[in-house]
């Protein structure tokens, strides 16, 4: 790839258009789902699965249940997306993604991931 290649490929992955929402991961193997809100939902699984994978994610009982039942176990899935809205300020945004994930969290029975 010349290097003209990359600055166009690297130019049309910044103007991609964002999906913010919320994911579910559900382990098929104990019935569990946690929730958890994405800045980008196209992005979270890999992020998702590699510090799960490193043994360190933050999420204590995600990662022992990852631990005990394998990589095999878990699926993650788009819960809701939200409209994309660019007017809106970060805090607004991270709000009305706190208040989408709770809304989540209370339809599924999913453990919040923060």
């Amino acid at each position: 790839m010349d290097k003209h290649q990359r600055r166009q490929q690297i130019a049309d992955y910044k103007r991609r258009p964002i999906r913010r929402g919320i994911y579910r991961v559900l382990c098929t193997a104990s019935g569990e789902s946690w929730a958890g809100p994405a800045n980008d939902l196209s992005t979270i699984g890999n992020r998702l699965w590699f510090t799960l994978r490193l043994g360190n994610h933050p999420h204590r009982a995600l990662q022992q249940a990852w631990n005990t039942h394998g990589a095999g176990a878990f699926e993650c899935h788009d819960a809701l997306e939200l409209e994309d809205e660019p007017d809106l300020h970060d805090f607004e945004r991270t709000r009305l993604l706190q208040e989408a994930l709770a809304e989540v969290c209370r339809r599924t029975g999913a453990t919040p991931l923060r």
